[in-house]
């Protein structure tokens, strides 16, 4: 072979090897592109989700935002909105009412200022009537000086309060003796709701009201006695509340057992303010109570309610309550109440049934 062939023949392999290291350049290219495409496509589908989860927790976060705004500022907009339905309700009501009474009927197509007026509802006719009868100062005509006779009478009432005053009931026990045999007789001493004690039962009603049921307290209702000319000190009256708990003791026993023996009961609990003498911060106590009723389902017995006071809303507290209980239980999501239902308590003693207004009340936030 010629010197020239070889010469073609080693440019020929110095080529081909050029080429070949040409596409080997090009494949890793490629596989670079390749691969730097499916990383771009890996981050852009990371970045997607990350930026939908964000968008889901800012959707979240506003939602939050939103509900506490409404707790802080306003009314629950779920509650405003039942108080509205209940007043349009009471107000139809009583606009019917009003209607029965003063004989009338109203037309649907006339506006309600323009019908025909009201006529003043009767007082109830369950009060008391004192009657004041005014004769006409005439004994005669003031015209001719006839006789007059009886014609009829006009009539009005007036509603009065008559204010509650403070009396002193004395008792005189009367002695006896004989005068044979120096045998002294006594009437017996009348009972009294607290001994020794100086208050009468409409008086010791009268504070128990007022405090538990009108909100009064004890240091105001001394003030109010005291304008009506008693002075009875915040101590005193205090000491009377105490009694009358203890002497209504076994009242509060038999409605505690009647509630018990049952095989619903409803349960939950609020806060109360507790201040305590001494203490400038009021400390939060808890009011837990348990309801039986079962005229919705039919049953004739009686409804009652039973109240329990804690210091705080430790769990212990409604198992110590429930002691006794056997049956369904009513109650909230409260995780107080997990220890009533776990199958680790002896008998499995309640059954858990949820609260459908506490599940529709997170249904209505969102």
């Amino acid at each position: 072979m010629s010197r020239k062939y070889l010469i073609r023949i080693t440019e020929l392999e110095r080529l081909l090897s050029e080429q070949a290291e040409a596409l080997r350049q090009r494949d890793l290219q490629l596989s670079l592109v390749e691969e730097t495409e499916a990383f771009l496509r890996s981050a852009l589908a990371r970045a997607e989700e990350k930026i939908e989860e964000e968008e889901r927790e800012i959707e979240y976060l506003r939602a939050q935002i939103e509900k506490l705004r409404r707790m802080l500022f306003g009314t629950r907009s779920e509650k405003l909105q039942r108080e509205v339905e209940q007043a349009e309700a009471q107000l139809k009501q009583r606009e019917q009412e009003s209607d029965r009474y003063s004989g009338r009927e109203d037309d649907p197509q006339v506006p309600r200022q323009l019908r025909q007026s009201r006529h003043r509802r009767p007082l109830p006719a369950h009060l008391p009537r004192e009657i004041h009868r005014l004769e006409p100062e005439e004994s005669c005509c003031p015209e001719c000086g006839s006789e007059l006779d009886y014609l009829g009478e006009v009539s009005a009432e007036q509603l009065e309060l008559v204010s509650s005053a403070l009396k002193v009931i004395r008792t005189v026990r009367v002695k006896k003796a004989c005068t044979k045999c120096d045998c002294i007789v006594e009437a017996p001493a009348p009972s009294r709701p607290i001994a020794r004690g100086i208050a009468g039962s409409g008086l010791l009603a009268r504070v128990l009201t007022g405090k538990y049921c009108e909100h009064l307290p004890l240091y105001r209702q001394s003030e109010i006695f005291a304008r009506q000319g008693a002075e009875l000190s915040r101590a005193l009256i205090s000491n009377w509340v105490d009694a009358c708990c203890q002497l209504m003791t076994p009242l509060n026993d038999a409605l505690y057992r009647y509630v018990m023996n049952t095989r619903k009961v409803h349960t939950d609990d609020t806060p109360v303010k507790v201040l305590t003498p001494g203490r400038k911060k009021a400390k939060t106590g808890r009011i837990w109570t348990y309801v039986r009723d079962d005229r919705n389902a039919g049953s004739s017995e009686p409804p009652a309610v039973w109240f329990a006071y804690s210091p705080d809303r430790q769990g212990k507290h409604p198992v110590q309550h429930l002691r006794p209980f056997r049956g369904i239980l009513q109650a909230d999501a409260f995780s107080g109440y997990d220890r009533l239902f776990s199958a680790k308590r002896e008998g499995d003693a309640q059954t858990e049934v949820a609260c459908w207004v506490h599940a529709r009340r997170k249904i209505h936030d969102v």
